[in-house]
């Protein structure tokens, strides 16, 4: 029979009542005569509780709690919590199941507390357990770092847990079950046309994780794609026997009909500072990137252009949540850099058209460009890969500007 990893978010395990119906879903593999690996999130709204109380409870400075363990030590409760309800819940019911904690595996991180990288899990604690029949509940988010300290994977880190689980117990497929019933061409909150996808490649998936696509974690489809994990998003809101297909995440050659474009994303976490009549000369931008980056500031879409006087403007994009931080770094530097001001602006969005047909087919971006132009819609940035485009537009038209991409690449097509 198989080994199947299956993963329950916040919501699919918000209260005792949603924990048995999970319990639901992993006794019918279970039955099944599979072997099943279940990670768990912590309960919906569980994290952020946390999170809370440790801002209350902490010192001023954030660097007195030494790279931030005891962080990481008060925030992964909640996962220890719902493994073991679960556990408990399923032992109730007459099954073996025992709930396991990321240093008992052990899943080993590195130091970097908060936002941990997974290096190495050992399976044979757990692969020993799941073939003597034991149902192995694993908390999410969460592994052992230096010094046996736990450390957690920062925000949907359960996503990664169980698709680098299923990749060290070479497991058959991992389902990731969430609150929706698969992977849609656009957030169906937007236009009732959004349509669920059957399938899509790996790197489709990963630049809608990157691009405000919240159904998976951006790392998560990066280690199911290094390793071939067979994934699949599904719903845990249905019956455990009800027909429940969802999105499979695979290759591209298990995908039989490539869309020229699969998807819109919309990205509302974004923010833009402007720095401008930077001296136009080897090593200023270098000084830009490098102060960034020194404190963790991530940068994505950046453009220089000629300035009006002297000089160039870099304009470059920063998650909103980054740039309260981002613009003091810039200000303390301006001597060094030689900036004659900086503008700041939040009230821009990010919008995305994704889809491994765009390699072997032209006039998507001119598609793409007439028709934003023909809603008056004014494009500030653009960037490019071979499967997407982005562009950096005024947040007042994200929703139209979805809305109208959705339509003109024949997405609306694929609602029965």
């Amino acid at each position: 029979m198989a080994r199947i990893v299956m993963k329950f978010g916040g919501t699919s395990v918000a209260d005792l009542d949603r924990i048995r119906h999970v319990a639901a879903f992993v006794r019918r593999e279970a039955d099944q005569g599979h072997s099943v690996v279940a990670t768990v999130s912590a309960m919906a709204g569980e994290t952020n509780r946390l999170v809370a109380l440790c801002e209350e409870a902490g010192p001023p400075d954030p660097a007195l709690d030494v790279r931030g363990v005891e962080y990481d030590a008060v925030v992964s409760s909640g996962e220890q919590v719902t493994s073991a309800l679960l556990a408990l819940v399923l032992q109730k019911q007459g099954y073996r199941a025992r709930s396991w904690q990321g240093w008992q595996i052990p899943l080993q991180t590195d130091s970097a507390h908060g936002r941990a990288r997974i290096q190495d899990i050992p399976p044979q604690n757990l692969s020993d357990a799941i073939d003597q029949g034991e149902i192995a509940i694993v908390a999410g988010f969460q592994g052992i770092a230096k010094a046996d300290r736990i450390a957690t994977l920062g925000r949907g880190g359960s996503d990664t847990t169980a698709v680098a689980l299923a990749a060290s117990l070479q497991a058959d497929r991992c389902d990731i079950y969430t609150d929706v019933d698969g992977v849609y061409s656009t957030d169906p909150r937007i236009t009732k046309q959004a349509h669920r996808q059957d399938r899509l490649t790996y790197e489709e998936m990963l630049e809608m994780a990157s691009l405000g696509a919240k159904v998976l974690q951006t790392r998560s489809v990066e280690l199911a794609m290094a390793y071939g994990v067979n994934l699949r998003v599904l719903s845990s809101f249905v019956a455990p026997d009800a027909l429940n297909p969802g999105t499979v995440i695979c290759d591209e050659e298990e995908v039989l009909e490539q869309k020229i474009v699969s998807a819109v994303t919309l990205s509302r976490d974004e923010s833009r500072i402007s720095l401008l009549a930077v001296p136009d000369e080897p090593g200023r931008a270098a000084h830009i990137f490098s102060l960034l980056a020194e404190h963790g500031v991530n940068v994505d879409m950046i453009i220089q252009s000629p300035a009006r006087t002297s000089g160039a403007n870099i304009s470059f994009t920063l998650p909103a949540s980054d740039l309260d931080h981002a613009v003091p770094y810039l200000e303390s530097a301006k001597a060094l850099i030689g900036y004659d001001r900086l503008v700041a602006d939040r009230d821009i969005v990010k919008v995305s058209v994704i889809g491994v047909g765009m390699r072997s087919h032209t006039g998507v971006a001119s598609t793409m460009f007439n028709t934003l132009a023909e809603r008056k819609i004014n494009i500030h940035n653009i960037s490019t890969s071979e499967i997407k485009i982005s562009v950096l537009i005024d947040a007042e038209y994200a929703e139209l500007a979805v809305r109208a991409l959705h339509q003109a690449y024949g997405l609306d097509k694929g609602v029965a």
